[in-house]
């Protein structure tokens, strides 16, 4: 590459991690206090290097050298929020501005230069308007390339024009920011960037790599590495300032079609389409109400105007019928509407169904449910998303309407030629589940109800661990959890949200117990539901044992399942933990 590196202005924090660490939690940087990270210092403050900590320095040699130092670990999540306020306080003077790492962001000097008169004045202005804004302290150094305004910014230096390899040349070589580089150069007689930029480029290519290559273009003040600028993000958000407070729906509605309208023009003119869309409103007393409203396809403006004057009306129509079912009437009227677009996509990509838009009945559902959840709040409509687990309870989690419906656990790949568990026929299939006798042994195949056991696949002996040896281990879905020991096919139609106590007596009327090693004591034969009506137990089939997390004995769970037949053809799925029958699901 050819040419002169652009001027660049760089501003500087010094000592960012030990500012970011008193912005957020409150830690005086004026005391002695370093940022520590792998047991080692990298910050500290002005007071802890006055007491002889340096970078580099171990905890321990630290707080021997200052007992009273504060150490803070490194967080750099931290450092980046806390400087996210300083990089906007310079976009509102300069435009196009590349965030190096925390407490150091670098511009084009052109612009501001121009702007401001002059880079000298541009620093200044800068520097100024950032300690009034942020009440941080900072420097500000303008060379020629990124690298060259960074070391210029710990001096607070204007490197003229041209003048930047002169300015890198007495700097020594630990600015490179490579340690073992530096001090492999000072031991071949390299003390300072001049001398490094002197060897000839092709035998620092060969004695240290790419690496040291680059190095020795930024000690020449070759650097040409353009400045990868952050583009500030518009604001979309449309207000509505109302002169009189609104207390009526007819009004309300009104208002929010005209700022739907509005809405929807400004996210066209930046090609943008709206997925996600946040209501606030502020009554005449100061009070606050905001709700979130998500839409699985375009928010066109018609269905922004629908779904703001669904809230309006939940809002203004306060409380009715049962008490709770519905928020309380605000306190005042609204005078002030603000629709702000959360969630936003490019307008390309979102495409129309094979037979145009989605169909009518699915778009009338959808406003129905949203306007119930516009009324009753997000969580009152909710729908089942089926994932992994090995019971009925750990594969369905409820969502609310509108939200992504990710299942909390990856689902296991079908087998092939096994169904899809799904709610459907009874596992009967017109004859009883198992013959009624004594429980399979270890090893012995399991008869289960629907698909053929799989070859090879025995219950668990011993600890009780679910096993499931007949599984490939190479799934069909890309490496998605067998989760063994799962149900079979197809699965309860009805999933009780607690488990039912019950007993279980054999023929003779004794309880019927499962042994460690899952040997059943007698073929059960009544199933007792509570406090219900004895009923007779015609088949039978199990157990399946689980022994889950057995090395966390906190969240260790160990139980046994069977599925059951009444006489009078109910199906049961049965549970036996810690000694205590259990029904958990009911086959329709």
């Amino acid at each position: 590459m050819t040419g002169t590196p652009a001027r660049t202005l760089l501003l500087w924090c010094p000592d960012w991690p030990v500012l970011a660490a008193e912005i957020v939690d409150g830690v005086p940087a004026t005391g002695p206090v370093a940022v520590l990270h792998a047991n080692r210092v990298v910050a500290c403050s002005e007071r802890a290097r006055a007491e002889g900590v340096r970078r580099g320095l171990r905890k321990r040699e630290a707080q021997g050298r200052c007992p009273q130092l504060t150490v803070v670990d490194y967080d750099p999540g931290r450092d980046a929020r806390a400087f996210e306020p300083v990089v906007a306080a310079v976009e509102e003077l300069v435009a196009g501005v590349e965030v190096i790492r925390p407490g150091a962001c670098a511009v084009a000097a052109r612009g501001p230069s121009r702007y401001l008169g002059g880079e000298e004045a541009a620093a200044e202005r800068i520097i100024e308007h950032v300690a009034q804004s942020c009440l941080v302290e900072s420097q500000v150094g303008i060379a020629d390339g990124v690298f060259a305004a960074g070391l210029a910014a710990r001096s607070g230096r204007v490197v003229p024009p041209g003048g930047t390899p002169e300015f890198l040349a007495g700097l020594p070589v630990e600015a490179l920011g490579r340690s073992a580089l530096a001090d492999l150069l000072r031991r071949l007689g390299v003390r300072s960037l001049g001398d490094f930029a002197a060897l000839p480029a092709g035998d620092v290519l060969a004695r240290f790599g790419f690496d040291g290559a680059l190095a020795h273009r930024l000690a020449a003040g070759r650097d040409h590495r353009p400045l990868a600028v952050r583009q500030p993000p518009a604001d979309l958000t449309v207000t509505a300032e109302q002169d009189e407070p609104i207390d009526r729906v007819d009004v309300a509605a009104f208002v929010a079609r005209a700022l739907a309208e509005q809405l929807h023009e400004r996210l066209a003119g930046h090609g943008l389409a709206c997925t996600r869309l946040g209501i606030e409103a502020v009554t005449e007393h100061g009070q606050e109400l905001h709700r979130v409203w998500r839409h699985d396809g375009l928010l066109t403006a018609a269905a922004i105007a629908d779904r703001v004057r669904w809230q309006l009306d939940g809002w203004l129509s306060g409380s009715s019928g049962r008490t709770g079912a519905r928020p309380a009437r605000p306190t005042a009227g609204i005078i002030r509407l603000r629709l702000i677009p959360d969630g936003v996509i490019a307008q390309a990509g979102l495409q129309a169904g094979l037979w145009g838009e989605t169909g009518e009945e699915r778009e009338r559902a959808h406003r129905a449910l949203s306007r119930v959840q516009g009324i009753l709040g997000p969580e009152a409509v909710v729908t089942a998303v089926l994932g992994g687990g090995r019971s009925p309870a750990d594969q369905v989690r409820l969502v609310p309407w509108g939200d992504e419906r990710l299942p909390t656990r990856p689902g296991p790949a079908p087998l092939p030629g096994e169904p899809i568990a799904r709610p459907g026929p009874a596992p009967l299939s017109g004859e009883p589940i198992a013959r009624p006798g004594p429980a399979p042994l270890p090893g012995e195949p399991i008869a289960r109800p629907g698909p053929a056991p799989l070859s090879g696949e025995s219950i668990a002996s011993g600890g009780g661990r679910a096993v499931n040896a007949g599984r490939p281990a190479d799934h069909s879905a890309g490496g998605v959890p067998p989760w063994p020991g799962r149900l079979p096919a197809p699965a309860p139609a009805v999933v009780l949200p607690s488990p039912l106590a019950a007993t279980v007596h054999d023929a003779a009327g004794e309880a019927v117990v499962i042994s460690a090693r899952l040997a059943v004591s007698a073929p059960p034969a009544r199933l007792v539901v509570g406090t219900g009506r004895p009923a007779e137990i015609v088949g039978w089939v199990g157990p399946w044992p689980v022994d889950e997390r057995w090395w966390a004995p906190a969240e260790a769970r160990r139980r046994a399942r069977f599925q059951v037949c009444l006489a009078d053809g109910t199906a049961l799925l049965l549970a036996v933990e810690a000694g205590q029958w259990l029904v958990e699901a009911i086959y329709d």
